[in-house]
């Protein structure tokens, strides 16, 4: 009985694996079928395409230049609307000619004063 069972057994599994056998197809035959289908335009609606070539991705100019062309830009105020401006922490308005202690002493005032604005921080208490 245990050897029917067994031979029975065995006689699936080559059945299976057999079959299996043949259906294979290398990866490389696959991919060959797919991009002549997709040149000629075989592929059907929902099936996913070749991806498109990029565009010149690779620039021919240096970082340094593109940076050096950008911060003469941004200084003349050429830049166009919604450009980030080169770097400058203030956006498209530039930096301020103030030093940072004039800024903090002018706030400490106005905050002493009662003249921040509704929604302005103040400075924060010393701990």
């Amino acid at each position: 009985m245990q050897v029917k069972t067994t031979l029975t057994l065995i006689a699936a599994a080559v059945a299976l694996f057999a079959g299996q056998a043949y259906a294979q197809t290398d990866r490389a035959a696959v991919k060959a079928d797919a991009a002549a289908a997709n040149k000629k335009g075989e592929t059907k609606a929902g099936e996913a395409g070749a991806a498109p070539a990029a565009k010149d991705a690779k620039s021919d100019t240096k970082r340094a230049d593109v940076k050096a062309d950008a911060s003469a830009a941004n200084k003349k105020g050429e830049t166009k609307a919604g450009e980030a401006a080169g770097g400058d922490k203030a956006g498209a308005k530039g930096k301020s000619d103030t030093k940072r202690a004039d800024v903090k002493a002018d706030a400490a005032d106005a905050n002493k004063k009662g003249e921040t604005k509704a929604g302005e921080a103040g400075m924060a208490p010393k701990k």
